[in-house]
């Protein structure tokens, strides 16, 4: 399936319905009252997360969703049906914009969670109300109140505990799906991965998380370049990154300064995040170089440093663990 992570979209609730004009007109009461009945309320426009949605594709083939009116209020003092409301299902993760100034109108995190985007118009009050002493027939009623309209943007963010970032071609499609049940499409090219995997790590029964493995970061991406400035994002929810250099780089150090720098350039606070230092493909070193590797000062904040292999499996228990740990912190 194509993953698409934003679209635009036209929402509209529904109008209220109009109050009625009429007088009671019954043979034995030759002067009846007003009797118009009130307007029904317009439907509320919703949104509601999914759980069984992973991709905003659908909203690229349908971009207009509109509430029903509310019906019009009739004789003898009947009110107008409500208008029925609309409910639009969105993937977890997914933020609803106020397209003309950004303005956060919802952030659907859990699934089932409801939001009310735009509610409905009120129904129009009947002549019924409007009946005085001094004014006991009167001629007019309220018209409904328009719905709300507006263009959202819809943004997908996945929704991960751990980010494994890295360089194309480092690895991190051949890792998830060595530590996850993830099947991300594996070749020996640059951008191999195009799309976001998620997966799902198991220690045991009871302890299990999401991994995502974030398409490669290259110098620029907070810029625009490559692929990585699609994708920046969905790194803001991850609780605990990976970052995962080639032990066969020229520079290793270099590598993992412009991943920190690109993740800074992005937002500030990504750098903030608790993170793993990974040296993969550590099956193609000697011991002896794999012991000069550990012994590399890449970053002295973070303690957390290991040499791993997804072909050989290196390391991959430990790795698990350390995660696992790290989020229960």
């Amino acid at each position: 399936m194509k993953f698409i992570d934003v679209a635009e979209v036209y929402i509209k609730s529904g109008d209220g319905g109009a109050g009625h004009v009429s007088f009671r007109r019954e043979k034995y009461v030759p002067k009846g009252g007003p009797d118009g009945g009130n307007g029904g309320k317009g439907g509320d426009l919703i949104v509601q997360a999914s759980k069984d949605l992973n991709t905003l594709l659908d909203f690229h083939f349908k971009r207009k969703y509109i509430a029903e009116n509310g019906k019009s209020g009739e004789q003898s003092n009947r009110s107008g049906k409500n208008g029925k409301s609309m409910t639009v299902k969105l993937p977890v993760g997914t933020i609803v914009y106020n397209a003309e100034n950004d303005e956060i109108l919802a952030d659907l995190t859990n699934h089932k969670q409801k939001v009310i985007i735009a509610k409905g118009g009120l129904g129009g009050l009947g002549n019924s109300n409007f009946a005085t002493p001094t004014s006991q027939a009167p001629r007019y009623a309220q018209p409904g109140i328009h719905g709300i309209e507006m263009n959202l943007r819809l943004e997908l963010k996945l929704l991960a505990d751990v980010g494994i970032v890295g360089f194309p071609n480092v690895g991190k499609s051949t890792l998830i799906s060595v530590i996850s049940a993830a099947k991300p499409k594996i070749a020996d090219y640059p951008f191999t991965t195009l799309i976001p995997n998620l997966g799902v790590v198991s220690i045991d029964e009871y302890k299990s998380f999401v991994v995502a493995d974030i398409p490669g970061i290259i110098e620029g991406a907070a810029d625009g370049k490559g692929l990585g400035i699609q994708f920046l994002k969905h790194i803001e929810r991850t609780r605990v990154l990976v970052f995962l250099l080639d032990v066969n780089s020229e520079n290793i150090q270099n590598d993992y300064n412009i991943l920190l720098q690109e993740l800074s350039n992005f937002n500030i606070d990504l750098i903030k995040k608790p993170r793993i230092i990974c040296f993969s493909k550590s099956d193609t070193l000697s011991n002896n170089e794999i012991v000069k590797l550990k012994k590399l000062n890449i970053d002295s904040n973070v303690k957390n440093h290991l040499a791993i292999s997804a072909v050989s499996h290196l390391n991959l228990t430990e790795l698990k663990v350390m995660m696992w740990e790290m989020l229960a912190e």
